[in-house]
């Protein structure tokens, strides 16, 4: 059924330009359909939106010690570049192997 063209490019811009909002509740139903957090929708960037997702997919049992290694990732930048270049190698086998396939 839908808007029309005219009426849905009027009402997105008003969503844009914040002179309209969304609800809370239409904002939870969004996200439930997308299958993604509801925070994702209104993350300031792609990349904290990814990171929103990937978090929201960890089982909660887990969900304590991914944060506490954030934790440390974010308050000790030696150890986030440690672990970076400890996971490139990893990352490239792990490419390689997949071409061979």
């Amino acid at each position: 059924m839908g808007l029309g063209k005219e009426k849905g490019s009027t009402r997105i811009n008003r969503y844009e330009r914040q002179t309209s909002s969304v609800s809370l509740d239409a904002l939870d139903a969004l996200a439930s359909a997308l299958e993604v957090p509801t925070a994702y929708l209104v993350a300031d960037s792609g990349a904290f939106a990814d990171a929103l997702l990937r978090l929201s997919q960890i089982d909660l049992e887990r969900q304590p010690e991914v944060l506490e290694l954030l934790d440390r990732l974010v308050h000790d930048p030696k150890l986030a570049a440690r672990l970076l270049a400890a996971s490139k190698p990893a990352a490239k086998a792990k490419r390689a192997g997949r071409r061979k396939a």
